[in-house]
């Protein structure tokens, strides 16, 4: 797909985006960078289709398009199960079909509250579950994420680092945005940079070969004081943190592990162990978490 001299606003406002040129390849994992009112969201909903630009083209649009948009209304009274049954017929699956596929999504997502819970009764994090779920029903061609990680429990961020992977091993091109420089650097091939309007390739390959990664391990002491507990995925250079037995594991980004090193020795954790961890988005660890992050 290629956009050309994109342009877009609306009426007669502000330019929100402003002759923008952007490739995206069938196989390749692309990052939309920038800050809050950038464009990303109108940027992402013109790939799709959802919006039309001022001016420009988007060519070569890819047919089957799944799409997780920043903000998923969920105060139906439909069930989760039945909203993605109706989905999926949408799309032309059978009804019998178009349930299963949304069961087993579902069920890699581990949904909290059950699948037949009405979409205004579950949390954000587990609404953003039944997005990701809708976006997959039919495998797309292109998969476009709107800070897809926003809300997610510990476990599901493994999961969706697998639908990435997976979208991307079947020929389809993978379009998100997060504004986590560790996140962009180890599950896109390549990056945007939206700055007034305008988007830059950035140089290089933002790739997890290129950022090195290590995974640190911490346990709670067996004597003296209690740990304190940590949002780990919010300090800088955390990939990931998922429990493992009675253990922590973070990935974090080799240039970062030693403030987080520090941050948990002076929260009272210790350190169980540090290795460099498997590079590569086909190298991502998932695993369910048990304790509490």
């Amino acid at each position: 797909m290629h956009c050309e001299a994109v342009c877009k606003r609306y009426g007669r406002g502000r330019w929100i985006l402003s002759d923008v040129d952007m490739e995206v390849t069938a196989g390749e994992v692309l990052a939309v960078v920038g800050g809050n009112g950038s464009g990303k969201s109108t940027l992402l909903r013109i790939l799709v289709g959802l919006s039309r630009p001022t001016s420009g083209t988007v060519s070569v649009r890819p047919r089957r398009i799944g799409y997780v948009p920043d903000r998923f209304t969920a105060h139906d009274r439909v069930s989760a199960i039945s909203y993605l049954t109706h989905m999926g017929r949408i799309c032309g699956m059978p009804g019998s079909a178009a349930r299963a596929r949304g069961r087993h999504l579902l069920d890699r997502l581990s949904l909290v509250g059950g699948q037949d819970a009405p979409l205004r009764t579950l949390s954000k994090g587990n609404a953003q579950k039944v997005a990701l779920a809708q976006a997959l029903l039919v495998e797309p061609d292109l998969l476009v994420l709107d800070e897809p990680w926003s809300g997610l429990d510990v476990s599901a961020h493994g999961v969706l680092a697998e639908f990435i992977d997976e979208a991307a091993a079947r020929g389809g091109a993978v379009v998100f945005t997060d504004h986590r420089e560790a996140i962009t650097g180890t599950y896109a091939d390549g990056a945007y940079a939206l700055h007034d309007g305008r988007v830059t390739r950035l140089g290089g390959q933002h790739t997890a070969g290129h950022a090195s990664l290590v995974e640190l391990v911490l346990t709670v002491p067996t004597t003296g004081v209690p740990p304190v507990e940590v949002d780990w995925r919010a300090l800088p250079g955390v990939v990931d943190a998922f429990g493992r037995d009675e253990s922590v594991v973070l990935r974090v980004a080799r240039e970062h592990s030693d403030a987080v090193l520090l941050t948990a020795l002076q929260h009272h954790w210790s350190v169980d162990g540090l290795a460099r961890a498997a590079a590569g988005r086909a190298g991502h660890r998932v695993d369910s978490g048990r304790a509490a992050l």
